[in-house]
């Protein structure tokens, strides 16, 4: 009372500096320690020190608002004085304040350089001494006080000292607020009712709240406690209970377990080291609690050692004739694949023990590379399965996670073991060359003692943790581009080309197998689509662009769909699909291939091109006209192609007497190379013939002949170099209708690849240098006239001229660019 009334008594000026104070609400009496680090408060209390050291304490709405606009501020605060202040090496400020008074902001009468404020004292009524009400709050709100500080809360002892002995109602109220913890929004609350006993009402009521929450976070501690408790008693009652029941001859639930797990690791017929390391983890586990987190992971780890087929195989079928029929019945050509397979089984039959091959399929997509896996593992009576290691980054995958991990698991490879029951199944590798690696580690290093006969027989996974012998497992990879399989594990494999179908393959493999398979999951039958050979080839040439199936499977399916769509709706019960109208059913045709040149033409040569969908024909043009020795590319060339034109040009230098050509024949002169469709990349080294004989017949007016379509690759010298993809461009070539082909001589030993049928059809020259070249394609060479090159004029080259409705350049869009040189 003697405080409250010396309050009353000191002169308070109407007008004070306004600290903003962040967290904290500041009563009446309250001394705290604040430190000031904003330069609009620094100011303010500078200013009160300047002064009566009189501030005045308002607690700002938002916590994180760096500059509290009025709005922003309660106005309801204390008048305080500075009893100290501390300047810090910081730069901040750290004052002593003593909560003297309530009062509310009345006015803001200025901001800079801080916050001036007119204030307006909250007087409180006097309180009724004598009043029952009053006694009854003071001594219930000790009390409440006193339980909450045992059941935890922290207050001081000098506080609960001073509590003891205050009777004032407000006092107390502000005093016991201030120490118990209460919100920003509820401290702000109890600081803007006047009246004491409702104040201490407030107070009352929020020490009741927190007596319920100690309460409840007391009996929530006690459960836990008692929890854990039950689960020591349980434990040693159980270890009772199973004394007990052996000594009465009796088993639990959990000794069956147990016994289960070691009957099935003894008949597993593991290795002995892997029994032996079972049988131990097996002892731990019946040391072990039941509910300890270890023992959940020992049991999952015995469940994958006992499900692992460490001996258990099937027999191989041995007899050849009748793998034979199995292969050609789901497979029609792959005659290399077919004979390698048939190999292993013949040897496989001379001895027993021999280490299962590691086979890589290689070809472009929808040539039938996992299918064919699933026909040698029927072929070979064994299990078949795969795993798609395309996208995969982590080298967890293949070799496993450790058993510290949350969630472990094997890798894919026992994975795979487990899924197919036995030690030695055709084990399918699809999409090799995407594999990727990251911070995680390379699967294709994981892959590299996978995949070799020689350390394969050891094979340990992380999870497992032992040897587990995979020599027995056929494994076949499969890839669509060997470029992007690593050196070491390419190396350890054995690569097996599947190059894209011709024509006539993809004929007979419609017949046999696509177009049954269509109408039979359309639900017609082949008497209903009729399908004539000629719809089908003007299907395959004029609607797919690929080197597999996948496009012509759909687009039969297409066909078979529209049908059935009839059947059902009109009731027909016959529909004879011919090459004119399958454009009713799918449209106008989307791919128009090159077609051959209507007469001998100077400057444009045909060329042959390799492509991820196979063969493509490519019409090279070459121009001459007045200049100054310029030379133009154009029909987006790579850079190995413009080394070709570069490399053909200066061999042509270094012969112009022999082509009749003057010594300076660039300096009058600008050439000009073009490559339609000039919209899609071109690039490959097998160009270098085509662009010499180009060249040749512009400068010197020779017409090149029609019927002769060439590949190969120059020197300076004039040789001609070998080349990739010579079975895929050959049958291009029989595609356009042209005679004659121009190969390297060193590509003869590659016509074995070539259908006997096609080769038929076409006359193969070999060619060592480009005179060979020349002497087929150019009408009169060497040159007996004098060249054009001699003359004022340039010589006119006439570009071949298209025939009616046709494109000059058929190779798909979304397919990629076209590789003149291919695999070379």
């Amino acid at each position: 009372m003697e405080n409250r009334q010396e309050t009353e008594e000191l002169n308070i000026p109407d007008v004070l500096p306004l600290l903003p104070v962040r967290d904290v609400v500041v009563y009446p009496y309250m001394i705290l320690p604040l430190f000031v680090g904003r330069e609009i408060s620094i100011n303010a209390v500078d200013y009160a020190l300047s002064k009566d050291r009189m501030i005045f304490l308002a607690t700002q709405r938002d916590v994180a608002d760096e500059e509290p606009a009025p709005d922003g501020i309660y106005q309801v605060g204390t008048v305080a004085m500075i009893m100290r202040m501390l300047k810090l090496p910081d730069g901040r400020v750290k004052i002593l304040v003593q909560g003297l008074t309530k009062a509310r902001v009345t006015e803001y009468l200025a901001e800079k350089p801080f916050y001036s404020v007119r204030i307006d004292r909250m007087l409180e009524p006097a309180s009724q001494e004598n009043s029952l009400e009053a006694e009854a709050l003071i001594r219930t709100v000790k009390e409440e006080l006193g339980k909450i500080v045992a059941l935890g809360k922290a207050v001081s002892p000098e506080v609960m000292v001073i509590v003891e002995n205050m009777q004032e109602p407000g006092s107390l109220a502000d005093l016991v607020a201030s120490n118990i913890g209460l919100k920003v929004e509820e401290a702000q609350g109890l600081l803007e009712v006047t009246d004491p006993l409702e104040r201490l009402r407030k107070v009352n009521d929020y020490l009741n709240k927190e007596s319920e929450l100690l309460n409840m976070q007391a009996r929530i501690q006690s459960a836990a406690k008692e929890e854990m408790g039950k689960s020591q008693r349980e434990y040693y009652l159980r270890e009772q209970l199973r004394a007990i029941q052996q000594e009465l001859g009796e088993t639990d639930a959990r000794s069956e377990e147990i016994a289960e797990l070691r009957k099935s690791v003894e008949s597993a017929k593991m290795p002995q080291t892997v029994e032996k390391e079972a049988l131990k983890q097996l002892g731990r586990l019946e040391q072990m609690h039941p509910d300890a987190a270890e023992a959940g992971m020992l049991r999952t780890y015995l469940d994958w050692l006992v499900d692992i087929p460490w001996s258990k195989s099937t027999k191989d079928s041995l007899e050849i004739n009748r793998a034979s029929e199995i292969l050609n019945e789901d497979h029609y050509f792959l005659e290399k694949v077919k004979e390698r397979i048939l190999e292993f089984l013949a040897v496989r039959k001379l001895k027993k023990k021999m280490k299962g091959p590691i086979l890589c399929f290689l070809g472009p997509p929808g040539v039938g590379k996992t299918s064919l896996g699933k026909s040698i593992a029927r072929a070979m009576g064994r299990k078949f399965v795969r795993i798609s290691l395309g996208g995969v980054r982590d080298e967890a995958e293949v070799r496993g996670h450790r058993r510290t991990y949350v969630g472990a698991l094997p890798g894919r490879i026992i994975q795979g073991l487990k899924q197919a029951g036995s030690n030695n199944p055709v084990f399918m590798l699809d999409e090799l060359d995407k594999l990727g690696s990251d911070f995680r580690g390379d699967p294709s290093s994981a892959l590299l003692e996978v995949l070799d006969p020689e350390q394969n027989n050891s094979f340990s996974d992380h999870y497992i943790n032992l040897p587990f012998n995979l020599s027995n497992v056929m494994f076949i990879a499969t890839a669509n581009q060997i470029d992007t399989v690593p050196g070491p594990l390419r190396d350890r494999m054995e690569v097996i080309s599947l190059s894209g179908y011709t024509e006539e393959e993809k004929l007979g493999i419609a017949k046999r197998y696509l177009v049954p398979r269509q109408v039979k999951e359309n639900g017609i039958s082949e008497e209903i689509a009729n399908f004539s050979e000629e719809a089908l080839r003007t299907i395959i040439s004029k609607y797919t662009r690929e080197a597999g199936l996948r496009n012509l499977e759909r687009e039969i399916g297409t066909v078979c769909r529209k049908v059935a769509r009839k059947v059902a709706e009109k009731g027909e019960k016959q529909f004879h699909i011919t090459a004119a109208t399958v454009p009713k059913y799918l449209g106008p045709p989307k791919f128009l291939r090159e077609e051959e040149m209507e007469r001998n033409e100077i400057g444009v040569v045909t060329g042959l091109a390799w492509t991820p969908v196979g063969g493509e024909v490519l019409f090279v043009e070459a121009t001459v006209m007045k200049g100054k020795g310029g030379l133009t590319l154009t029909g987006q060339l790579g850079d190995v192609m413009k080394e070709s034109v570069q490399a053909a040009l200066s061999y042509i230098r270094t012969r112009s007497a022999e082509f009749q050509l003057p010594e300076d024949f660039l300096s009058s002169f600008d050439i000009h190379v073009h490559v339609p469709a000039g919209a899609i990349p071109k690039d490959g080294p097998s160009a270098g013939v085509t662009m010499a004989t180009a060249l040749v017949s512009a400068l010197t007016k020779t017409p090149v002949r029609k019927e002769v379509a060439m590949t190969g690759e120059i020197t300076l010298r004039g040789k001609v170099l070998p080349i990739g993809g010579l079975k895929e461009k050959i049958l291009a070539a029989a595609r356009l209708g042209v005679t004659t082909v121009v190969i390297p001589v060193q590509n003869h030993k590659d016509l074995e690849d070539v259908p006997k049928t096609i080769l038929k059809k076409l006359k193969i020259v070999t060619a060592s240098t480009i005179d060979d070249v020349l002497k087929v394609a150019l009408e009169n060479f060497p040159p007996k006239e004098a060249s054009a090159a001699k003359s004022s004029k340039p010589p006119k080259a006439s570009p071949a001229k298209p025939k009616a409705g046709r494109s000059r350049m058929v190779v798909p869009t979304g397919k990629g660019p076209v590789s003149a040189g291919g695999k070379a």
